[in-house]
């Protein structure tokens, strides 16, 4: 059984650096997950800087999170995260510009395992399981940005 990962995989994404970005905060997420609602413990205004903390609820799993390296003149956020009895991790998140291309986005996820429920998630979390779950939030994002490009313009 796996008690610890490293996971990561880069994505191209459709938009300046600066309209991109902001759709790795906890607020900017709401405009293309589904499902996706957190619920904002500090500051109850869901600003995102560091210490900031807040909860999301996937069915009966509650994840608490905590934003820990906020740099957004550098395009860079990370955030802890602990789903109780199952895993506590990291994510980290940054961008570059790309140029033509639009933006780089590279997203980090560093996982240890808190007992047999979280052994059974890494488990899953395959190197392929973890490129093809980044990839859907490149087609979400990337519709969502050519839907709202003219908001942009």
């Amino acid at each position: 059984m796996t008690n610890h990962l490293e996971r990561s995989h880069s994505i191209d994404l459709a938009g300046p650096v600066e309209h991109v970005f902001p759709l790795f905060t906890p607020v900017g997420e709401t405009l293309w997950v589904d499902g996706w609602n957190p619920e904002f413990l500090y500051p109850r205004n869901g600003e995102t800087k560091e210490g900031m903390v807040f909860q999301t609820r996937h069915g009966e799993e509650v994840t608490l999170w905590a934003c820990t390296d906020w740099r957004p003149q550098e395009h860079r956020v990370r955030y802890a995260r602990v789903t109780p009895g199952s895993r506590f991790g990291f994510v980290e998140v940054r961008c570059r510009d790309a140029g033509s291309r639009g933006t780089l986005a590279s997203i980090a996820y560093t996982f240890t395992a808190l007992g047999e429920q979280g052994q059974s998630y890494l488990s899953g979390l395959t190197e392929d399981a973890f490129t093809e779950m980044i990839e859907t939030w490149k087609a979400s994002i990337n519709a969502w940005l050519r839907k709202n490009a003219a908001n942009h313009e």
